[in-house]
């Protein structure tokens, strides 16, 4: 029995389980939402100087007054009217790897530390890429437009740019699972084999999963970071943020970690190998190693 293998399937089940939960994360209303891979806040969106509206001419925002009490440039300086609520927006959507889900803040957005109220999700996909742009056109009132509330062209740009990444990230993620399942079961076998080709296989799977796993990870923290810069420069003007899922992050790149280090033991079990010892024949002579 080597000992040190528990150590390794200790390693290959906190991978297995980390790694599920992010794949996982928001496949329900009250499942891991705050494991989500970054928030779009867009609750405060028409609350910028952009919509100043002293000319007397608002466009769109003309047909909100009867919706919100208040002249149009109380309306646009008041922080606490939901211009989101009047254009039958949420006011936030948590991205996820395989989908998104969208919500409210209780009891508003301007409250320190609001409660989000989830109030539905999007089917998961397997190949999912977020898209802010279609989800916000598709949402608007009939007769409004991206142009009307000046969404910003280079968010859209940057969408694009991160779609094939998105779908490598997931691709690599269900692989660095697969492994990390599979590096469970051979951590098994190596507990109860005390040679040197169960520690190679247990090396070869653990830096598979390793591999696939750190590769996600970081592919996932470029385009969290992207994303997020990209939304907060050019969406700043309407009144748009994003934020970055800090416990996604942590709990992904703990995965990788573990896994790492299940791959450090496999492979000082592989030099080290079986334990020498004296051999005796039938009649007692000594066979030397």
């Amino acid at each position: 029995m080597r000992l040190s293998s528990f150590l390794t399937l200790a390693c290959a089940i906190a991978a297995f389980v980390l790694s599920l939960l992010c794949l996982f994360a928001g496949s329900s209303k009250s499942f891991l939402q705050h494991a989500d891979l970054l928030t779009l806040n867009i609750s405060r969106i028409g609350h910028t100087s952009v919509f100043n509206t002293s000319d007397g001419n608002g466009g769109f925002l003309d047909n909100l007054v009867n919706d919100i009490e208040g002249d149009l440039n109380s309306l646009v300086s008041d922080v606490t009217s939901d211009i989101a609520e009047a254009l039958d927006l949420p006011d936030f959507f948590n991205v996820h790897l395989m989908d998104f889900c969208e919500g409210s803040y209780q009891p508003n957005a301007t409250v320190r530390h609001a409660h989000e109220n989830i109030t539905d999700c999007s089917n998961r996909t397997t190949l999912f890429h977020f898209q802010p742009t279609k989800v916000i056109q598709e949402k608007l009132p009939s007769g409004v437009t991206l142009d009307d509330i000046h969404w910003p062209q280079k968010i859209q740009d940057a969408e694009h740019a991160l779609k094939i990444a998105s779908i490598a990230m997931i691709v690599l993620y269900i692989i660095g699972i697969a492994f990390a399942g599979i590096a469970v079961l051979t951590a098994l076998w190596g507990i109860w084999t005390d040679g040197r080709l169960s520690a190679m296989v247990n090396f070869l799977v653990d830096m598979l999963a390793f591999l696939s796993l750190g590769i996600a990870s970081a592919i996932a923290t470029a385009i969290i970071v992207k994303a997020v810069d990209s939304i907060n420069k050019y969406g700043d003007d309407i009144g748009i943020a994003a934020y970055k899922g800090s416990r996604f992050l942590g709990m992904t790149w703990a995965a990788t970690v573990v896994m790492l280090l299940a791959s450090i033991t496999s492979i000082a079990q592989c030099c080290t190998g079986r334990h020498k010892r004296d051999r005796y024949g039938e009649k007692g002579t000594a066979y030397q190693y």
